[in-house]
């Protein structure tokens, strides 16, 4: 499949185990910016949709699934009229 492993350059310490050989990959600036917008619907679903912290216990394991599909639909609509602008 020809797949590298995606790990995060850290560019704010003293050094990082991730050099050049890594990052000069155009590869590793879309993997970036795909993990950044995979990164913003979790967010959105944690903070916006209150899905920090369930509600179900115990046997309701299957509702817990059921409320995160139902959020990640509701994180779709709202980017819905983002999305048809952006496609017209």
């Amino acid at each position: 499949m020809k797949v590298t492993p995606h790990v995060a350059q850290n560019i704010n310490g003293p050094r990082s185990a991730i050099d050049g050989r890594t990052t000069r990959h155009s590869g590793y600036g879309v993997s970036l910016r795909l993990r950044k917008r995979i990164e913003e619907a979790f967010g959105w679903i944690k903070t916006v949709a209150g899905q920090d912290k369930t509600k179900f216990r115990g046997r309701d394991r299957d509702r817990v699934g059921w409320a995160f599909t139902f959020t990640a639909a509701a994180y779709n609509l709202v980017r819905l009229p983002k999305l048809m602008a952006v496609s017209s």
